[in-house]
């Protein structure tokens, strides 16, 4: 059985502190997961490490001979981690990816700054396409990886999700529904509807929760469809109707006080976005710092 370096780690924590209690509270786990952790090490090595007391916790002489190694151990993750954190801030490199629509017009460019400024050696080349056309040109015009608004099962292809979505209903600033948090969802569906076109991925989003709610299409009043979100603000803004939209696209309109989010009662639009890469390629590690940073920054 391979060494475990954590194990090493806890050991080394726990003589460090000299009780199991401040160990755990040191590592952020319970007393019960340290005790276990270095009971599997005296296993390993077939020989106690402690002598346990009611006043004191003891090294044994086995004790005694691995602290030191376990120290080394512990000096090597930490110089380790401080050695590969200062690498990562020096990033350089140019990434090239794409995004899907919504993302790729309202989500990252909130986003990118501050990634941007943490590694100002880097810079970002982004086109905006739909699914179908990030996954050809992931596959075949070289670039690192695509950020889509749906689950992605094409073979040689790998998805990840990397950020938290969710769609509401917009009316505008005027409507009776703007004074109110909720609606119940025979009232939403009761009003004129701008949309997105279909086969986008938010209109998709919509229909499959609609639909687990027993509402078809057929009972929607759509009185237009546009293929733009910002031609749908406009059209809502305008009074044609109201929509279901991503909260990161109106984020401009609702500092202006223009749109208005409105909840529907017991339902909830909620999605993930989504990574896709070629599974044989290894992402440029600028690409690997950008994906792991999203979600965070996503809720800053």
């Amino acid at each position: 059985m391979a060494l475990n370096v954590h194990q090493l780690h806890i050991f080394y924590t726990v003589s460090e502190r000299g009780s199991f209690s401040a160990a755990a509270q040191s590592l952020h786990m319970t007393q019960p997961a340290v005790t276990m952790q270095v009971q599997a090490l005296e296993e390993r090595f077939g020989t106690k490490l402690f002598n346990r007391t009611t006043k004191r916790l003891e090294l044994t002489e086995a004790g005694h001979r691995l602290l030191p190694q376990a120290r080394k151990a512990v000096e090597l993750m930490r110089d380790t981690d401080e050695m590969m954190t200062k690498y990562i801030e020096e990033l350089k490199g140019r990434l090239q990816f794409a995004a899907s629509l919504t993302i790729g017009e309202y989500v990252l460019p909130r986003l990118l700054g501050s990634f941007l400024r943490r590694f100002p050696n880097v810079s970002v080349d982004m086109k905006v396409m739909n699914t179908t056309e990030i996954i050809e040109a992931v596959a075949h015009q070289g670039l690192d990886f695509g950020i889509i608004e749906a689950p992605c099962d094409v073979p040689g292809f790998e998805a990840q999700a990397v950020m938290d979505d969710e769609l509401l209903l917009i009316a505008p600033a005027n409507h009776p529904f703007a004074s109110r948090e909720q609606v119940s969802l025979e009232e939403a569906i009761r009003e004129p509807l701008v949309l997105r076109e279909k086969g986008s991925g938010t209109r998709q989003i919509m229909e499959e929760e609609l639909q687990r709610h027993g509402v078809t299409e057929e009972r929607l009043r759509v009185v237009s469809e546009f293929g733009s979100t910002g031609a749908v603000k406009s059209a809502v803004e305008a009074g044609l109707g109201l929509s279901l939209l991503s909260v990161w696209t109106i984020k401009h309109e609702l500092a202006l006080g223009l749109l208005k989010p409105v909840r529907i009662t017991g339902v909830s639009f909620r999605r993930q976005f989504y990574s896709v890469r070629l599974r044989s390629s290894l992402l440029p590690i600028p690409a690997v710092a950008l994906l792991s940073e999203l979600g965070e920054l996503s809720h800053e």
